[in-house]
């Protein structure tokens, strides 16, 4: 609004904010009465305008901002923001009280204009309102506006955070494009799909589309389409990166693919591995980079896959494709291969699994290659001068259109989310990168560049956790200005991330729908909520994966193990046991149910499921592992060895396992054979308080009393009240003559448990030891009660001999073993 002067002597409101005077008389509170008292040439209090930035740069087609200013001075509470121009004419001012305003958009396309040539000068002036010729404070900046047009729409896909909240629930991410002349939010395209959806990208003439989409099961699923107003995602648009060498049984994930500028090839990272868990905090709460993985092509002609010569060697991760713009050349970031120190073998890596990288910290850094495409047949990858060896993470690579620039993230280690990521620029042809001025405080990342080459779009949190989307204009000796903030793209609950322009116009694509979701696309998001640890969200997936296929044996048996452990028992036995009516083959349905069995205790029918589970699926650890136990608990000791030490071979750092087989070798005197393998089993969980007892249990039996001491020591740290540890240390203690120690670990152990006719034998022995008679007799005759009334006639024999020696102060020399 354009505000002429005028004598105010009264308060109208013209809009949310905004205060002008008007009537007779001298003014009170006017445009007119501070800007006449304001004096550039004096210095006032502190004025922060926040946005926009100095000497920021507008794309003309972009609508209007919200001018943003933070003044702390005591006393104002209004404040006049003014643009003068060079152009002679009236400057644009406005009253406000609140520390925002925005112009129309009748103003904003006056400004545009009349800064275009020459820039605009913006004052932001605070005062009180009750003396406003009295200035507190003030703020100058200098915006302009650019000759060059955006002139494409941009697509980016809007997620919830925490990042596990989208991984366990993708239907809650959307998709938007548009314009950034639009007044209101993009509009949204796709949304509510229940699995998957990831990176996209388009050839240069925005005709092709292509995007990460979990379809059938499978993560290595890709669209590749052609745009048009309803793109509708059916089968027969959908490759899988899985089908490149699929005959080695090699997981495939496809990650960070991209559709080559004329939209015939897509290249993508294959055979890989990621580091891909979530993080507790709200701004960075995903930790992504891969670890392996080579990069191959798909020709949309053909429907070949070939791996990229120059880009395939398995000694290396390969991957954050990006073509040149006539399709010759590959730029990718490169890192060696890296195997976990723990790996579990899973497709998708647990947070245990990245502890080295989540707990230790270690860094793990990409070096910039290029590598000729070459039709396919690749070349010689040779590192990026300037964006490789440089001691720094480097990835993320985009060529201009124009094929005069690149641009690249850089980062102490990693990729993507990173807090230090900042946004370099380096001569295609060749130079020194560097660092781009448009680099915001925190995260700028996810960039392309516009159809023209003279805009680029990337991603940052500089404002809030959740990643806005901004916009730089790059001149042509590759320096970008302030960047400018695509305000109404960014939803204030919502990340925006994965900004891509296209080069088409913006009613060109209205909306994208699946046509491929079946009862499979329901389980794998059954199973995403499952790894987030939602029981209750994945019970309703694979409910509804039930609905579409009554007769789908993994629905049936997910729904009941999931229902099991939830407690439904009466449901989960229903549906586990028509996963088994359905394909009894099916190990894990028979798995599911012995699990559900043996916790209600119904040990032989979970015996009888658990051998069914590894007849079908002879290299299942855990189960061979849990059918040992329990049949060496119905004494069927030498079936139960077998199956135990199957377990240790098939998975020798299951602790569970280790320990299972060592206690039963303890039992049967085979302590050689016990002890490497509790040793094992305290090395892979050294703060289980039962490995530990067992461990030392063993070593009191070898007569390594020292070493038992420790470890039974460590299990009593661990677990104060274990009875049996207790007792097991006193009896080392003893017999290492520390009788004094020995029995009050011993009368510790009688405390816990009082009834134990067997700890209490103990007990009297090592009062026995220590000169303690009349309490050893005691101990030993209220022992001897316990052990006849529960008709213990082995034990009671062995106590009346004791009791006799005790009344003749006398003591056996036979060495305890707990």
């Amino acid at each position: 609004m354009i505000i002429s002067r005028s004598h105010a002597v009264r308060i109208l409101p013209l809009a949310a904010g905004l205060l002008l005077l008007v009537g007779c008389g001298e003014p009170l509170l006017s445009v007119d009465a501070v800007w006449s008292a304001y004096d550039d040439g004096v210095e006032y209090g502190v004025l922060r305008i926040e946005y926009p930035h100095n000497d920021t740069l507008f794309p003309p087609d972009i609508v209007a901002p919200t001018f943003r200013w933070k003044d702390d001075q005591v006393g104002v509470d209004t404040w006049l923001i003014r643009l003068a121009f060079d152009d002679g004419g009236e400057a644009t001012a406005a009253l406000t009280s609140e520390q925002t305003w925005r112009p129309s958009e009748e103003e904003w396309e006056s400004i545009k204009q009349r800064s275009l040539d020459s820039p605009a000068a913006v004052v932001v002036v605070g005062v009180n309102k009750t003396t406003p010729r009295q200035i507190l404070s003030a703020a100058t900046i200098s915006i302009s506006t650019s000759p060059d047009e955006v002139g494409a729409p941009i697509m980016y896909r809007e997620v919830n955070l925490p990042f596990i909240d989208a991984v366990k629930d993708p239907s809650t991410i959307r998709w938007r494009f548009g314009p950034i002349s639009s007044p209101e939010a993009p509009p949204i395209v796709l949304s509510n799909l229940p699995v998957c959806g990831n990176c996209h990208s388009f050839s240069a003439d925005g005709r092709m589309l292509g995007m990460d989409v979990d379809y059938a099961n499978d993560k290595g699923s890709y669209a590749f389409t052609s745009i048009k107003e309803e793109i509708v995602l059916s089968p027969s648009e959908i490759i899988t990166w899985a089908d490149y060498m699929r005959e080695d049984g090699e997981a495939t994930f496809g990650l960070l693919s991209q559709v080559s500028p004329d939209g015939k090839y897509a290249i993508s990272t294959v055979k890989d591995r990621s580091v891909f868990v979530p993080r507790d905090e709200l701004a960075y709460s995903q930790l992504f980079f891969p670890i392996r993985g080579i990069l191959a092509w798909y020709s949309s002609e053909t429907g070949e896959f070939r791996e990229l010569r120059g880009a395939d060697d398995p000694n290396y991760v390969q991957s954050n494709a990006n073509w040149s713009p006539d399709g010759q050349t590959v730029l990718f970031a490169r890192s060696k291969a890296y195997r976990l120190r723990r790996d579990e073998g899973s497709v998708l890596l647990t947070k245990a699994e990245c502890e080295e990288f989540l707990r230790d910290g270690r860094e793990f850094i990409f070096d910039l290659y290029r590598v000729p495409f070459n039709d396919g047949a690749g070349g010689e990858a040779e590192p990026l001068p300037g964006a490789s060896n440089n001691g720094a993470s480097n990835y993320f690579p985009r060529y201009s259109p124009d094929g005069k620039w690149i641009v690249f993230c850089k980062s102490k280690s990693y990729m993507l989310l990173q807090p230090d990521s900042k946004l370099y620029i380096m001569p295609a042809a060749g130079g020194t990168p560097r660092r781009m001025e448009c680099n915001t405080d925190r995260m700028n990342s996810w960039h392309s560049w516009s159809p023209n080459s003279k805009w680029l779009v990337f991603s940052s949190k500089v404002n809030t956790p959740y990643t806005q989307l901004l916009l730089t204009h790059i001149d042509e000796q590759g320096h970008s200005s302030p960047p400018v903030l695509l305000e109404r793209f960014t939803a204030a609950d919502r990340a925006a991330n994965i900004p891509e322009f296209v080069n088409t116009a913006p009613d060109a694509l209205a909306r994208i729908r699946e046509a491929f979701l079946d009862d499979l696309s329901f389980i794998r998001a059954g199973d995403a909520f499952l790894r987030a640890d939602d029981p209750a969200g994945a019970i309703q997936e694979y409910k509804k994966a039930l609905k579409l296929n009554p007769k789908n044996a993994v629905a049936q048996c997910n729904l009941g193990g999931v229902l099991a452990a939830e407690g439904h028992l009466i449901e989960a036995m229903m549906h586990l046991g028509r996963a088994i009516e359905l394909d009894p083959q099916s190990h894990s349905a028979h798995y599911n149910l012995a699990r559900m069995l043996y916790r209600q205790g119904n040990l032989d029918a979970a015996i009888m499921h658990y051998q069914r589970t590894v007849e079908i699926k002879p290299d299942l650890a855990d189960a061979h592992n849990t059918l040992g136990a329990l049949l060496c608990a119905k004494g069927l000791f030498d079936q139960g060895r077998v199956h135990l030490e199957q377990a240790v071979r098939l998975d020798p750092k299951n602790a569970s396992a280790c320990y299972a087989l060592g206690e039963l070798f303890v039992q049967q005197d085979q302590l050689e054979k016990a002890l490497p393998l509790l040793r094992e089993a305290v090395r892979l969980t050294p703060r289980d308080a039962t490995a530990r007892y067992c461990l030392g249990n063993a070593l009191v039996r070898k007569g390594e009393y020292e070493s038992a001491i420790e470890h039974l020591g460590i299990a009593i740290q661990l677990e104060p009240t274990y009875a049996s540890a207790h007792r097991g240390l006193g009896l080392a203690l003893c017999l290492l003559d520390r009788c004094d120690q020995g029995a009050r670990h011993l009368a510790l152990a009688v405390r816990r448990q009082p009834n134990n006719p067997e700890i209490l034998r103990d007990f009297a022995w090592g009062l026995a030891r220590n000169g303690e008679f009349p309490d050893a007799v005691l101990a030993a005759r209220q022992a001897l009660g316990i052990a006849e009334a529960h008709k213990l006639g082995d034990l009671a024999a062995e106590l009346r001999k004791q009791i006799e020696l005790y009344e003749s102060d006398r003591i056996d020399d036979e060495p305890r073993t707990p």
